[in-house]
């Protein structure tokens, strides 16, 4: 999954940065759109190392495929993000039945952390992850206490160049590792679903939702039948 979606996304990114540069060089140093093509062109390169690094964790996780539960995966994908001044709550939601145990994805790894990168950045001093599932789906939410997503662009939220938040120096970003993040996460077989919380003291939520044959299983088609521990 993760090698097919970074080899899908790379022709795109590389008719972008190759634009990206003829942009700079017919523009020279016009004050109105400089910093802006500069801001492109530096994004479109992170983006291309965001590939290869997919492209390289996942022929390691051919050569060695492992099970995941998904607790396990909840811990992996969050321990990255501590320690940096925001303060993440493990909040286990609704499980009925035994635990989801799936492949290790390294698509799916790197998408649910990047979302849990962005809740981070955008927090005043709390991400809440929490997780459930029962005999149907497995479901996956991150919830910050931030600004939450501008109301003007919820509706566009991982399409790239597309900023999500406003009012801090990390919503000057394009959005394009959230793109990447959700179009892994999408090819995994997931929905996303990008809202705004109504609880009190909370901002952003992001809810990612598998039918629960496919979690974790991106090389199985919709439907297959899904290891339990």
């Amino acid at each position: 999954c993760a090698a097919a979606a970074a080899h899908e996304l790379g022709t795109p990114l590389a008719t972008i940065t190759v634009v990206a540069k003829e942009m700079e060089k017919a523009l020279g140093e016009d004050p109105k759109f400089s910093e802006d093509v500069k801001l492109l062109r530096s994004q479109s390169e992170r983006c291309r190392e965001i590939l290869k690094r997919l492209t390289s964790l996942s022929s390691e996780g051919e050569a060695h495929l492992s099970r995941l539960p998904l607790t396990s995966l909840v811990e992996e994908v969050t321990a990255p993000h501590r320690d940096f001044g925001i303060s993440i709550r493990l909040r286990p939601g609704e499980r009925i039945g035994p635990e989801p145990v799936g492949q290790r994805s390294p698509g799916v790894i790197y998408g649910l952390g990047n979302l849990v990168e962005n809740a981070v950045d955008f927090a005043k001093n709390t991400v809440t992850v929490s997780w459930n599932w029962d005999g149907e789906e497995v479901s996956f939410s991150i919830i910050d206490d931030g600004p939450g997503f501008p109301p003007e662009i919820i509706d566009r939220i991982g399409e790239p160049y597309m900023s999500t938040r406003q009012g801090t120096e990390a919503g000057g970003g394009l959005g394009l590792g959230l793109f990447i993040a959700k179009t892994l996460l999408e090819r995994s077989g997931a929905t996303i679903d990008f809202r705004n919380s109504s609880g009190l003291g909370e901002g952003a939520v992001v809810q990612i939702t598998w039918p629960r044959g496919v979690f974790l299983n991106p090389e199985h088609a919709p439907g297959t039948a899904f290891d339990n521990a």
